[in-house]
C-alpha cells in the first residue's frame, strides 16, 4: 500500500519512496503546450507546492521521476532548462528591511543551486534580472521561473497597510524582472492565495495568463471522485465514500468536483473519523485567505 504524503510537497521524494501521488501531467502537458506565463490562485493546502515542483523536475529533464505518468512518453527528455524556483513561503514580511532581505535570501539560493553570481545582491530586480539572462547564456537553454505564495508578503501585513503598501511595491519591481527577460523565458507560473485581477503589483507584469477560474484547469489541484476511486482505493476499502463525498468533496472551479487534500489525507490517518482538518488547519488569518481566493480581494 502507498504512503500518505502529508505535508511532503518535495515530488522526487513523493516518486521515490512509494507515496500516492495523483497525476496532475496532462493539465501540466496542457500549461506548457498552450501557453508560457500563467498564474493560478488557490487556498492553502489544495497541492500548489507540489503542482510547482513537478513543474521544476519536468523541466530539469528528471525522466526518472515520471515514468508511468501522463507525460512521459511526450516531453522531449532530451533537453534540460536552467529552473529559477522561488518559494516567499519562506520569510519574514513585516517590514521593508525583512522584506527585502528575505528577497535576498531567495536570490541567494537560486545562485547557488544554478551556480551563478549577481554583480549586486542589494539590488533585488537588477540581481533577479542578471540571474535570468545568466542562467540563459550558461546553459545555453531558456529558462523557467516558477514562484510559489506570490503574495505572502503583503497576506504577512495585511493588518499592517504601510507595510502591505511597501511590500506590494517591492515586489511589484522584483516581479518585472520576469516581463523584462521575455526573451530569455521559456515558461513562468505564480501562485498564491490571494486574486490576480485586481492586484495593482502587477501593472508591470500584465502578460500572466490567471487559469484560477479556467475550466480547463479546474481540477489542477485537489482530488477528484476519480483521483479517490482509484489512487486511494485501498486506503478507502470498506469506508463510506458516500459519507466522505458530503463531508469533503464540492468544491469547485467550474470543472469536476474537488476534495481538498488535506482532509482527505488527514481523515485515512486518523482511522477514518469525520472532522473539518483543513478548516481547522488554518492561522488567525485563514479565514482572510479563503475568502480572498474566492469573490474577495486585496486591497490595491
Amino acid at each position: 500500500m502507498t504512503k500518505l504524503p502529508i505535508g511532503i510537497q518535495t515530488f522526487s521524494e513523493i516518486r521515490e519512496d512509494n507515496y500516492a501521488y495523483v497525476d496532475k501531467t496532462n493539465d501540466i502537458w496542457n500549461l506548457v503546450d498552450r501557453g508560457k506565463y500563467y498564474f493560478l490562485s488557490r487556498p492553502r493546502r489544495f497541492g500548489k507546492s507540489l503542482l510547482i515542483d513537478t513543474i521544476s523536475e519536468l523541466f530539469k529533464g528528471s525522466k526518472e521521476y515520471f515514468e508511468g505518468l501522463y507525460i512521459y512518453d511526450k516531453w522531449d527528455w532530451s533537453v534540460k532548462y536552467p529552473v529559477i524556483k522561488i518559494n516567499l513561503g519562506n520569510g519574514y514580511y513585516l517590514s521593508k528591511k525583512d522584506t527585502i532581505q528575505s528577497l535576498k535570501d531567495q536570490l541567494k539560493q537560486v545562485l547557488r543551486i544554478l551556480e551563478l553570481e549577481c554583480e549586486n545582491i542589494d539590488n533585488i530586480y537588477g540581481c533577479f534580472s542578471d540571474i535570468i539572462y545568466f542562467a540563459y547564456k550558461k546553459y545555453n537553454q531558456k529558462v523557467v521561473i516558477l514562484v510559489d505564495e506570490y503574495d505572502k508578503p503583503i497576506i504577512d501585513a495585511v493588518n499592517n497597510k504601510e507595510v502591505a503598501e511597501i511590500n506590494r511595491e517591492i515586489l511589484g519591481s522584483f516581479y518585472s524582472a520576469i516581463k523584462a527577460n521575455d526573451e530569455y523565458i521559456k515558461f513562468a507560473m505564480l501562485t498564491g492565495v490571494s486574486k490576480f485581477s485586481q492586484m495593482s503589483l502587477f501593472s508591470k507584469l500584465n502578460n500572466l495568463t490567471d487559469i484560477t477560474m479556467a475550466k480547463r484547469y479546474g481540477t489542477i489541484t485537489g482530488y477528484t471522485q476519480h483521483d479517490l476511486e482509484i489512487t486511494f482505493k485501498e486506503h478507502l476499502a470498506d469506508v463510506d465514500m458516500d459519507a466522505v463525498k458530503r463531508w469533503y468533496n464540492g468544491y469547485n472551479y467550474f470543472a469536476d468536483p474537488i476534495y481538498n487534500p488535506y482532509d482527505v489525507l488527514k481523515f485515512i490517518e486518523n482511522d477514518f473519523n469525520f472532522r473539518n482538518y483543513w478548516w481547522q488547519s488554518g492561522n488567525p488569518s485563514f479565514l482572510i485567505e479563503v475568502l480572498k481566493t474566492s469573490n474577495f480581494y486585496l486591497p490595491n
